[in-house]
């Protein structure tokens, strides 16, 4: 793996974890979001990579919201906001419509970007000391790598609007109650569960595993006629599979299945 100042990555067990690690509360900036689309590729292409853990390092922060000294500087650059914009969209977009499993770690603050790229994680496990919110509003600008998009198609749009028009916090158990986190476990112990639940995925075929991902998150994004077209298209391609065959032949020999992801 390639040696970054803000990342780190390790694997172990097919699942990769990508520790955001840029103190005091890992907040983004151009040289973070660069790497972490670096990471991103390379975690993707690996063929020993089958699911993958981001967190933020230490105890404090997942992702406490963008550099706000970079902010300013964008103030002063002709279209610089915009273009800071499409760069986390982008990268967050790439996550969304991974092949693998992303599961987002929340182990501290998850504020503004950071928010927007734990949404556009698949799972997001959260420490019950975590906060989480979109307070882009506070410094007179709007979320803009996602939030206004992601955050109503999960919570709601009356819920968000709310969220996003007042900047206000939600604790790990609101976050809970609304859907936007899957789970809430001490704070200890969230990269446990997080790699857990990414273990148990890894256990199965990549291969449906993919083809689901594909089904639902593109799914999402069209009317419900088009979507149900989308998965009987995935549904399809899945009985030229040697995983297919493998999985039902174990359920009807009473032994577990065998997959090679093929």
């Amino acid at each position: 793996m390639t040696n970054w100042q803000y990342i780190r990555t390790e694997i172990e067990e097919q699942v990769a974890t990508l520790t955001i690690d840029h103190p005091p509360v890992n907040s983004f900036n151009t040289q973070v979001v660069t790497e972490l689309n670096e990471a991103m590729d390379q975690l993707l292409a690996d063929d020993a990579v089958k699911a993958i853990v981001i967190t933020g390092g230490g105890t404090n922060a997942f992702v406490a919201g963008a550099d706000i000294p970079e902010i300013k500087k964008l103030l002063d650059q002709p279209g610089g906001l915009k273009t800071a914009s499409e760069l986390g969209q982008a990268l967050f977009l790439k996550i969304e419509q991974a092949p693998k499993p992303v599961i987002a770690a929340i182990n501290g603050y998850c504020l503004g970007g950071g928010l927007e790229l734990a949404m556009a994680c698949h799972l997001r496990v959260c420490s019950d000391r975590a906060r989480l919110g979109q307070p882009e509003i506070n410094l007179g600008i709007i979320p803009g790598w996602g939030g206004t998009q992601r955050l109503p198609r999960i919570v709601g749009e009356g819920k968000a609007i709310e969220l996003i028009l007042t900047g206000d916090m939600l604790t790990a158990q609101e976050a809970y109650r609304l859907n936007l986190v899957n789970k809430v476990v001490p704070a200890g112990a969230v990269l446990k569960e997080a790699r857990g639940l990414a273990r148990k995925i890894a256990s199965k075929s990549r291969v449906p595993v993919a083809a689901a991902l594909r089904a639902i998150t593109r799914g999402l994004q069209m009317p419900l006629a088009e979507g149900l077209a989308l998965e009987a298209e995935e549904f399809g391609r899945l009985a030229d599979t040697a995983d297919a065959r493998e999985g039902v032949s174990a359920f009807l020999e009473k032994r577990q299945p065998q997959f090679g992801d093929r």
